[in-house]
């Protein structure tokens, strides 16, 4: 399946960490599919801790283990995932894929989760590539209308990953995918006539170069969180957004950030994985770009939503926005009410909303008492 402009426009959306079980949320899902339906994109690319894949074997409330072998734990796995991609399938949108540090975290190998699953979807695009150094380090070109040239390109990039045998997790880019990149790109150049080929880059882990977007600042100021060494920091004045957690960044590039330069096909790199921040900002000539989660199962802040790309074939630029879950939903009590119901982090909201409505319950039970008296 080819990705093509279509009257010179393509639209992008992104879904970051929906990171969600075989139990998915409702509010989440229910944001989700209205974003599909009303944003309309042509591709959707689920940029890592797609699932919560190391709470598969929990019990439904609580943490208890109920699933004690790796069938089992394929099996909810299958669930999980298809909870997030079957709204995309059913809509018959093309959707590219790649992993975080949370898919990783079970008995299933990246491939075994692609052989199985993924790729068993008809719009499932990329994870082909057998020169590229993990099943979701890949490719896509995106064509012309007529499908003859290639006119812009989309980087999927592993950044994450556990090794079984040592059980530990790996948060980097592999030398290996900077190499690939590289070759790939050079590739791409020569087929344009020597041209780099304008590009967006995904992957889930934040580069390092991202604490170049952030200065140091006092505790007070407007916009600070707490950074290592109970020091403070801000988001930098020309950058635009929300930073709420000092980011957790990749222990080693290997040399991408130079190769990303060199090779001057990069638009913007795209990252997810710290589920509040939601910013933008340029270093050397290149945008950064984060985006906050779409989870509500897991931690994060009111920016929970999506990011849309508006990409222009003859200019080889973007456009990008970011819509939260009110910006989808729309406000009102049934909205809001259902998103501090499912989304963690919000405890005490869920406290005083039961409280409330018990102390109204026992307000009307009074009430109707003294009316059964009179």
């Amino acid at each position: 399946m080819k990705l093509k402009f279509k009257k010179g426009k393509i639209r992008i959306m992104q879904v970051s960490d929906p990171q969600d079980l075989q139990f998915v949320r409702p509010t989440m899902m229910r944001m989700l599919n209205k974003a599909y339906d009303t944003l309309k994109p042509d591709l959707v690319v689920l940029t890592g801790d797609n699932i919560l894949g190391n709470h598969l074997c929990d019990a439904r409330i609580g943490s208890k283990k109920v699933i004690h072998d790796k069938e089992g734990e394929a099996g909810a796995m299958k669930i999980a995932i298809d909870k997030i991609v079957s709204p995309i399938e059913k809509r018959k949108i093309p959707f590219a894929m790649i992993y975080g540090n949370h898919d990783d975290m079970n008995r299933l190998t990246k491939d075994e989760q692609k052989a199985d699953m993924y790729r068993e979807y008809k719009f499932c695009l990329g994870l082909d590539d057998e020169e590229s150094p993990d099943v979701d380090t890949y490719n896509l070109p995106i064509y012309s209308e007529d499908g003859k040239q290639i006119k812009f390109n989309l980087w999927m990039l592993d950044s994450a990953w556990k090794d079984k045998e040592l059980d530990k997790c790996f948060c980097m880019v592999k030398p290996q995918t900077v190499e690939w990149y590289k070759k790939k790109s050079a590739e791409l150049k020569e087929m344009n006539g020597g041209k780099p080929v304008p590009s967006l880059m995904f992957q889930h882990i934040p580069m390092a170069e991202t604490l170049e977007l952030i200065e140091e600042c006092g505790e007070s100021d407007n916009g600070a969180v707490k950074g290592p060494e109970n020091k403070y920091y801000k988001l930098k004045s020309l950058c635009k957004g929300e930073l709420k957690e000092f980011p957790s960044i990749v222990t080693s590039g290997n040399g991408q950030f130079d190769a990303m330069k060199e090779s001057g096909d990069i638009k913007a790199v795209v990252f997810g994985h710290d589920h509040p921040n939601c910013f933008e900002g340029v270093v050397d000539g290149i945008n950064f770009i984060q985006t906050s989660c779409a989870s509500f199962r897991c931690y994060g802040g009111r920016n929970r939503g999506v990011r849309i790309f508006d990409i222009d074939e003859k200019t080889g630029d973007y456009e990008t926005r970011f819509y939260t879950y009110k910006d989808i939903v729309g406000g009102g009590i049934f909205n809001e009410l259902a998103y501090i119901w499912d989304a963690d982090g919000m405890i005490k909201q869920k406290i005083a909303l039961i409280a409330g409505t018990v102390a109204a319950g026992a307000i009307v039970a009074g009430l109707l008492f003294q009316l059964t008296k009179t």
